[in-house]
Formats: structure tokens, sequence, C-alpha cells
């Protein structure tokens, strides 16, 4: 079996995992690829990684059976960007603190890696966003994400107008901070900060979130997932951000998006089962008497 592993910088606390977490890897005998800034940090830590080769972004992500993601939400977010449209899943380990999409406790880990290594892990499939304009190419090959595109003002105090249409038709537009455009999956993310409702992940949705809007009437939107979206961004400021998932980018003001459902899907290894609802109930304690 082909294994990647991909992971952040790691503190002193979490060694033992990781020391752990590849002597048990090892156990199975994959072929083994580390991304490279991991595997720099495991050298410098003086861990055993066993026999492996490297990948990065400049290199690619050779053909795999599963990227192993070793970190937070924020990590696995990092591992879609080396797999891309290729339908490779992705395994989440959480070693950080919230664990939304990395559902499998460091703790826990042993049991859910052989449900992995065995091809007995279900698979989660969630739907993704892509980002396109007209005016110029924007993140390259990396025009998607799984949670949100989010359009944000940048460097002024004064607000900016997303004119925003759907299928063609105008549905308003949002004086504010700015806009998000969320998945099901990012419906627990910063669209629920901001007031979006939560979408089971299955669900065949879109859910446009006004950040810090202006006028008051204005509610977080949900529509179909074939939904052609279109942003004109306008304001005061000289530069607005946009940003997909973890990654940004500052633009000029005055640009037409489009944001529409990606032709492909990201998928999840779900080595406990799919248990958003559990998910839920742990992270957003549910059910849980928290007043004293």
């Amino acid at each position: 079996m082909r294994i990647a592993v991909h992971g952040r910088p790691f503190k002193a606390e979490t060694l033992p995992f990781i020391r752990e977490f590849f002597k048990e890897l090892q156990s199975y005998g994959p072929e083994l690829f580390i991304e490279q800034t991991f595997r720099d940090q495991c050298v410098e830590n003086q861990l055993k990684t066993g026999e492996h080769k490297v990948f990065s972004n400049l290199h690619g992500l050779p053909e795999v059976d599963t990227i192993i993601s070793l970190g937070g939400d924020g990590t696995l977010l990092e591992a879609i960007t080396y797999a891309k449209d290729s339908g490779i899943p992705i395994f989440g380990i959480n070693t950080g603190r919230m664990g939304y999409l990395a559902t499998t406790k460091k703790e826990d880990f042993g049991e859910s890696l052989r449900t992995v290594m065995s091809g007995e892990s279900p698979l989660d499939e969630r739907n993704m966003v892509q980002l396109l304009s007209e005016d110029r190419e924007l993140f390259g090959d990396f025009n998607f994400a799984l949670n949100e595109v989010a359009i944000l003002k940048r460097d002024t105090s004064s607000m900016i107008v997303a004119h925003a249409y759907v299928n063609g038709d105008y549905l308003t537009s949002y004086w504010g901070d700015g806009v998000l455009v969320s998945t099901p999956t990012g419906s627990t993310g910063y669209s629920l900060s901001c007031g979006g409702p939560l979408v089971l992940p299955r669900s065949q949705n879109l859910i446009i979130t006004p950040i810090c809007p202006h006028n008051l009437n204005l509610r977080p939107l949900v529509v179909p997932d074939d939904s052609d979206i279109e942003l004109e961004i306008e304001g005061r400021s000289n530069n607005i951000l946009i940003s997909l998932d973890s990654r940004s980018i500052t633009v000029e003001n005055n640009i037409k998006l489009r944001i529409k459902k990606a032709d492909f899907q990201v998928k999840l290894h779900a080595p406990q089962g799919l248990v958003h609802f559990k998910t839920l109930r742990e992270k957003l304690s549910w059910g849980r008497d928290i007043r004293n």
C-alpha cells in the first residue's frame, strides 16, 4: 500500500504521538511518502520514520492509496491541495483542537489506522466550491475550497459592496465587511460564526452568508448547489482579500467573481463510521448542561 503523510510543525508535547504513529504505520509495511517540510521537522526531532520518499508542491504528490493528515482541520485542508481532483482519500488524525474534519483522536488512532490500512474504512464524499473570474486567473490550479470562499475588506474600515446574482438573476447587494459562499461542510466554520445555518454534509446546497452586514434585514441564504453565483465587488478600498479555506490572496477592488460547485469531490476516510451528529454534539456541547 502506498501512503502519503502530511503534517504541520508540531509542539514538543506531540512528539510521543508522532513517534508512536510512525511505529504503528511501519508495522503495515507501506511504501511511504512524507511531505518535505514535515519530514524535515521529524529529522530535526530525531524521529524514526522508516524508509520513505519525499513530496512537496514543487515535486507533486505521487499516486498513492491514501493521504494521512496529522494535525487539525487546517492541516487536512492543506492535504486537499495535494489531492486536488485525484480522488485520493484523506485520513485525518486530530492532534489539534476542534477536529470537525479530522475526527479521529490521537488517543484512538490505532484501531482507525488498522481500518484504513485494511481497506475497511468507509469514505465520506464532500462537495467542493470553485472560484472563477473572467478578469484574471485567481489561485491557479488551486481555485477550489472544501469550506468556503470568503471575500473580505482589506485595508480600510470602509464597507465593501458585493452585488450578488444567482443564475443570472439579481439577488441583492451586500454592504458590510464581506460575504461568504460556503459548502455544507463549511457551514460549521466561518459561516456559523457569522450567523449562518448548520447544513448536513450530504445536503445539495450552498450557503451565502453576509459578514457584518450594514442592513440588518439581510440574512444567510441557502441555495441549490447547482446554482451559479456571481459577485461584483466594489468599495472605497484599493484592495480586497479573497480566501479559499486557509489560502488567501489580495486583489485590486472592482472585480467580478463566479462561484459554483466544483466538478469533483474530496473523499474523507471515516473509520468510525459517518458520525456527523456525534461530532456536532461533542464539538458544540449539545445536550450538556454547561451552566456550572
